[in-house]
């Protein structure tokens, strides 16, 4: 497979960097299903919430899991509905909606991280010696800067329907 303005050596990187990450992916779904049961982006709501110690808004999630605002929502929505985290307005910004984590939600983190913990270390960092993971962690780190430089999904403008029709040149 050629294409273009890729060279062989980035397409053979690019695709051994997708095929190692839905790997890890996948093996981690499953752990949390099985241990949880949780989906992956639920673990990453919850794991947020308790590492920050305090409420975060919507918008902090969405940008800290990259998802989008409508799948946040129905996800906070799953997770509130079991009892793993509450939701209510800022008392600083209306327009913005805390989530906390709540002790049962803390408690489901406390039992899946071990086996998620395990199921990382296994997968990802087995095969590295201590001078591959810090050159990884370099490299990844500086890819995810350059990424990260664009604004976040949930900070885009959102797109608006025009209510008339384009103007076409003649």
């Amino acid at each position: 497979m050629v294409a273009d303005g890729l060279e062989p050596e980035q397409l053979r990187t690019y695709f051994a960097l997708m095929e190692s990450v839905s790997v890890l992916h996948h093996a981690v779904e499953q752990q949390l299903q099985q241990e949880g049961p949780l989906s992956y982006v639920q673990f990453q709501l919850l794991a947020r919430l308790a590492d920050a110690q305090g409420p975060l808004t919507m918008t902090e999630l969405a940008d800290g899991v990259v998802y989008s605002r409508s799948g946040l929502t129905h996800q906070a929505g799953l997770l509130d509905k079991a009892g793993l985290v509450t939701r209510g307005p800022s008392p600083d910004d209306q327009r913005a909606t805390l989530v906390t984590i709540t002790d049962t939600g803390l408690a489901l983190v406390a039992k899946v991280l071990p086996g998620h913990v395990q199921v990382v270390r296994e997968l990802l960092f087995t095969p590295l010696s201590a001078k591959d993971l810090r050159a990884l962690d370099d490299t990844v780190g500086r890819i995810r800067d350059h990424m990260r430089a664009r604004p976040p999904r949930s900070a885009a403008p959102r797109k608006r329907r025009s209510a008339e029709p384009a103007a076409t040149e003649e």
